[in-house]
């Protein structure tokens, strides 16, 4: 059965985007990552967790509220969702939705930035290797 290691980030829906960041500018220090290709949307860095803030709605997208679990098998929570009959979302990434409409992104802990300190692996018993790519996020962050 996969282990849950934490919470890799939160996307909130927002009226106005450039708004919402001067309102949570007012109230909190952060820097901001913007993406040319995703314009409604803004990522405020916490270290190696983020806060995805998505302007507006639309009709029928609900990939944009959800929230983004770290699991240490990202293919025996595939498995195990096939196993109860999950509502499996299509796509390239692991998106479920439970039986009560929450939709939740899956993210192998190697697979990205977010990390435990080595006490903390430790503690959770857990020994879990970082992909390249992840690896180079880290140090292009300077967090590794």
């Amino acid at each position: 059965m996969p282990r849950l290691v934490g919470i890799n980030h939160v996307a909130l829906e927002v009226g106005d985007l450039e708004q919402a960041l001067e309102w949570y500018g007012r109230i909190f220090e952060f820097e901001t990552e913007r993406e040319a290709d995703f314009p409604h949307m803004a990522f405020l860095q916490l270290g190696d967790q983020f806060l995805n803030l998505t302007e507006g709605r639309t009709q029928g997208a609900d990939e944009e509220r959800h929230f983004g679990l770290v699991v240490d098998d990202k293919d025996a929570t595939r498995a195990a969702l096939g196993a109860i009959g999950a509502e499996i979302v299509p796509g390239r990434g692991l998106d479920f939705v439970d039986p009560w409409g929450n939709r939740i992104q899956v993210v192998a802990y190697g697979d990205i930035q977010f990390t435990k300190t080595p006490a903390v692996m430790r503690g959770m018993g857990l020994d879990l290797p970082k992909s390249e790519r992840a690896l180079a996020e880290l140090r292009d962050s300077g967090l590794a």
